[in-house]
Formats: C-alpha cells, structure tokens, sequence
C-alpha cells in the first residue's frame, strides 16, 4: 500500500510538472501575441493554427543549438545552476492547495519563502561561474534587487497570515469565502503586484538583463538548453506568482472557471506592463523599495495585526 501511495504521488508530480510545462510553453506564446498587438502587428502565426505549435517549434531549436563551453568558467557549476533554476521554480508548485491524493501541506506559506529565496542563489552561481564582468554585475544586480524585494513581499504576506490566523494558502480560500480580500487591502495589492514584477526581473525591473549596459546580463554566456532553462524558470516562476496572487486577492477556489480567468488576467498584466512601461533606474528602484513599498508594508501589517487583536478581545 505504502508503494502504492508513492508511485500515485510520483505520477501525480510528473502530470503537474508536465502541466506547468505545457502553460509555460502557451504564456510564451500568448506573451509574443500581446506585445505583437501592441506594438500593431501581428504574432507568431505561421507555424500551425494561428502559430500555436510555434512554443514547441521554438523548445526543439533551443534544445538542439549547439551549446558553448566558455573555457574560463566554473563548468560544473555553470552546466548546473540552470537546472537547479528550473528544478527551484518547478518546486514552488507544490505548497499549492491540490484536492486530491497529493500533496496538501499545512505550512505552505513556509515552504513558498525557503523555495522562493533558494533561487536567488542560483542566479548568483550562473553569474560568478561564468567568468565574465558581465554575468558578474548582473547576478550581482538581480540579488541585491530580489533580496529587497523579498523583504515587501514577506511583510505583506505576514499581513494576510494574521489576519486568517494560519501559515497555509488553503485557510485563504475559507476566510473569502464570502469577500475577497482585494475589496479591504487594495494599496497591498498594488504594492504586491509591483514586488512580483521585481521578484521574477520583469520590465520595467529587469536590469539583471539590462541589454543597454550588461548585454545580456546573468545568462549572457548561455545558449542552446541553459539559456531554454532559464528562460523557462523565468516563466514559471511568473505563472506561479500569478496564481498565488489569484489565491491571495481573488479568492482561488480551484473548482472555479473564475479561477482560471484571474490567473489568465493577472499572467496578461505581467505582458502589458513590459509592452507599455520603459525600463526604470536602479537606484530608483531600490529607493522604492527602502523608502516607500516596506513602510507602507510595515503599516498595513501593524494595523492588521492591531485589528486582529481588537477583533480577539471581543470575542473573550
């Protein structure tokens, strides 16, 4: 029974692992279409029906370039990093709240903060092990960036865990049951939306890949399958972000079409800020960080946590 139960959890991860690969593979797709409206013209539309087996088409000619070996790195932990980059974001989807014989955890908000920060790691070895000045100063970009916004996003998560009382993302479907919680926490949902956008390097904070000044930033000695890994952790990373936001503010009953839809919406906003917003100035960035996201953050976390003890001494 006890091996039974085991190759059921081993299927059931391979199926989700397949599934996130696959949405992966469409939110490219989907992203090259919007920024094609965007920018009036028109998408991938050649290969297959309206271009839709263009993702796979572009999957097998990376895969199948040739890699490079630069002889002045740290190979073993410049082949590796990639791998654990996707192995990381791949990892995250599971603290997430399955109905069925998986796995259902009661501290998934712990697990989502030790996997979310391992990845920071990954990048800085894939920008040291590659000997370049210009990997260097863009994993040395990206972790000082995702380390200060890692800070905003534990504080408002904080908010949300004393305010439903509890370190799992399944009592956030209980307490919106009745009233999703965008209606009584907008700025933080604003402020959250901004610190994913940091978080995963997206337009207008991706200056680990600044191409005006570091090139191609971390991943610019990658090609072939490093570069198709970490451009999938990348995405994966957002499509996950994407649902914890859902999850979050929208409620995330998973039995839900809506559900679905907000997932969509929120993956279509990460899309139009890059189609619409120039990149933004470092020191900028880590000023909004500091000076404006983790005060306004601390506040909201003050007042939630004052509320839930006015709300406590009520009842007793």
């Amino acid at each position: 029974m006890y091996f039974f139960d085991l190759f059921l959890f081993f299927i059931s991860f391979l199926i989700l692992i397949l599934c996130v690969l696959i949405g992966v593979a469409f939110l490219t797709l989907f992203e090259r279409k919007i920024l094609g409206y965007i920018q009036i013209r028109k998408g991938p539309n050649k290969v297959g029906f309206m271009g839709l087996i263009q993702p796979f088409s572009d999957a097998l000619k990376l895969f199948f370039k040739e890699q490079t070996m630069p002889i002045m790195s740290n190979f073993i932990s410049y082949y590796f990093s990639p791998i654990f980059n996707l192995f990381f974001s791949l990892f995250l989807w599971l603290c997430l709240p399955f109905f069925t014989g998986f796995l259902h955890f009661t501290l998934s908000f712990l697990f989502f903060f030790c996997v979310s920060s391992l990845s920071v790691y990954t990048i800085m070895i894939a920008g040291w092990s590659s000997n370049s000045n210009y990997s260097l100063l863009g994993s040395l970009r990206c972790v000082a960036q995702t380390i200060s916004y890692e800070v905003s996003l534990v504080i408002i998560l904080l908010s949300f865990l004393f305010m439903i009382s509890g370190i799992s993302i399944f009592d956030l479907l209980v307490y919106q049951k009745y009233v999703w919680f965008i209606f009584i926490s907008i700025p933080l949902s604003m402020i959250w939306f901004v610190s994913m956008l940091a978080e995963t390097n997206r337009t207008p904070f991706d200056f680990a890949e600044g191409e005006s000044e570091l090139v191609s930033g971390f991943n610019v000695e990658y090609s072939g399958g490093g570069f198709a890994l970490i451009f999938m952790s990348e995405y994966s990373s957002i499509l996950f972000m994407s649902v914890l936001f859902t999850f979050l503010f929208f409620g995330g009953s998973l039995i839900n079409l809506m559900f679905f839809f907000f997932v969509v919406f929120v993956s279509f906003m990460f899309i139009w800020v890059r189609g619409t917003l120039p990149r933004y100035r470092y020191d900028k960035l880590m000023y909004l960080a500091w000076k404006s996201f983790l005060s306004v953050s601390l506040n909201f976390l003050m007042f939630f946590f004052g509320l839930k003890i006015f709300i406590f001494s009520l009842t007793f």
